[in-house]
């Protein structure tokens, strides 16, 4: 019943977005809002998953593309592809990602710590693994992903556009 009514009793809410084929949330809470990829502007000088800025509303935003910064391959994006305006530690930034998926009710019991692949394999950006009937959800820390020296290149490009 909570799940078809929204409301959260045990758990918390993520929005699940997809990268290819794996599902990937981020705390709602953490979510502005989600808007159709448009064209943005590039700065030099950024790393290589930093695609730019845009004016959202007067505020200079940037964008992370998800699929580079996870070193998968690139795709032609399509008419799923959206830019998820997220807020990191009380800035705003935004995500480019494949496609969102939906809004999950997740009881706590149903989250697993990520798992551990040993010292090569990083998973420090993850804080968990949630299940959700017959799905696995990779579920981000957006203070862990988005990592200091990143905002700072962000603000950067901000500031110089």
């Amino acid at each position: 019943m909570n799940q078809q009514i929204g409301l959260t009793t045990d758990g918390s809410q993520f929005l699940t977005f997809n990268l290819g084929e794996e599902l990937y949330g981020v705390d709602i809470l953490r979510v502005q809002e989600i808007k159709g990829y448009t064209a943005v502007t590039k700065i030099p000088n950024t790393p290589s998953h930093i695609k730019g800025v845009l004016n959202l509303r007067g505020t200079i935003v940037p964008i992370i593309e998800l699929r580079t910064k996870f070193s998968m391959p690139t795709i032609d994006y399509t008419a799923f592809t959206v830019i998820i305006v997220v807020v990191v530690r009380d800035k705003v930034m935004g995500l480019v990602v494949d496609a969102v998926s939906d809004v999950l009710n997740i009881d706590k019991k149903d989250i697993q710590p990520p798992p551990q692949f040993g010292a090569k394999v990083d998973v420090s950006f993850l804080n968990g693994i949630g299940k959700s009937n017959d799905k696995l959800v990779a579920l981000l820390d957006m203070d862990r992903l988005l990592l200091d020296d990143e905002m700072q290149d962000g603000t950067k490009a901000a500031k110089a556009a």
